[in-house]
């Protein structure tokens, strides 16, 4: 297969990007760098079947592909909210040139969506049925309804033109390459610990998360992007854990003197994120075979050795 991932410097990218040229393909990374780092791909340049390009997925590009994977879009709070408008011409723009681009070379084009689609959720856990209780003009919005959008463009390319579409809603995922300052509890937590720092808790701590180790992840990516599966599809984590208990597991891990302080809740920031897996398993065979202890292991040795911690 010959291979474009948008966004592939980027923690998920790089990490997709690995597992395509382990299988053959030939890959074309396409990034900008505002949160990919060519550091995540750079072992890969002597490769023969690997092409990297600087380009922003705004503008429109040309590539002859048989399979799209349209990662690009900052995916964590500081950097979506950084510039807002941005964010949300990456998301809409950014999937109608991938769009238009399948619909010319009839290639099979994969939106990794998102979670954040539910907004807050009244319905736990979260089946791709649900419909989302979202709030359109905070400050979470860029992000939440920029990813909403580019589902319905796709789903609106397959219905008027027959593009060949997947669409994955990804819950929270961890593991290397992640990046220190992207402000997301799992690299917040390790970074905060790693330093000596006090850990840094919003709210009380009640809230929960699912956390999905990127491996996973990839595998469900895969396995979805070569199904026939045309529909929205939840990836993630059934797993449901407190952000007081992921600190305690990084502290356990970490060690050291770090104390735990609580700041208010962000706005719009949702006290429940678990998914209903019950279509991956079904169309997929896939659920999470990672543990959080073992991801978390894993992890925080590679921010050890990236932070020279």
């Amino acid at each position: 297969m010959r291979v474009l991932v948008t966004g592939g410097a980027g923690f998920l990218g790089s990490h997709l990007i690995d597992r395509l040229l382990e299988q053959g393909d030939d890959v074309i990374c396409l990034d900008n760098y505002f949160t990919g780092r060519k550091a995540n791909v750079a072992h890969h340049l002597g490769n023969p079947n690997f092409e990297l390009m600087r380009h922003d997925v705004i503008e429109p590009f040309k590539a002859e592909v048989d399979r799209i994977y349209n990662l690009a879009c900052p995916a964590s709070p500081p950097h979506y909210q950084y510039n807002a408008i941005k964010t949300i011409k990456t998301s809409v723009m950014g999937a109608i040139n991938c769009l238009g681009l399948a619909k010319r070379t009839q290639a099979r084009v994969f939106q990794a969506s998102t979670s954040e689609v539910y907004g807050d959720p009244e319905l736990h856990p979260q089946p791709e049925s649900y419909w989302g209780n979202v709030n359109p003009i905070g400050i979470r919005s860029c992000y939440d309804e920029g990813k909403r959008c580019a589902e319905t463009l796709f789903m609106d390319y397959h219905r008027q033109n027959g593009v060949d579409i997947r669409i994955v809603r990804i819950f929270n995922t961890y593991g290397p390459r992640m990046n220190a300052e992207d402000g997301r509890v799992v690299s917040n937590f390790i970074v905060q610990a790693l330093k000596g720092e006090d850990i840094t808790i919003y709210g009380d701590g009640t809230q929960t998360r699912s956390f999905c180790y990127v491996d996973d992840l990839i595998r469900g990516f895969m396995g979805l992007m070569e199904s026939d599966y045309a529909l929205p599809m939840n990836i993630g984590n059934p797993g449901e854990f407190t952000m007081l208990e992921l600190a305690e597991e990084v502290l356990k891990q970490v060690g050291g003197s770090s104390k735990l302080v609580f700041q208010d809740l962000p706005q719009d920031d949702p006290k429940q994120r678990q998914p209903d897996i019950t279509i991956a398993k079904r169309e997929l065979s896939w659920e999470p075979q990672v543990p959080l202890a073992e991801g978390l292991e894993k992890t925080i040795s590679y921010f050890r050795q990236d932070l020279g911690l």
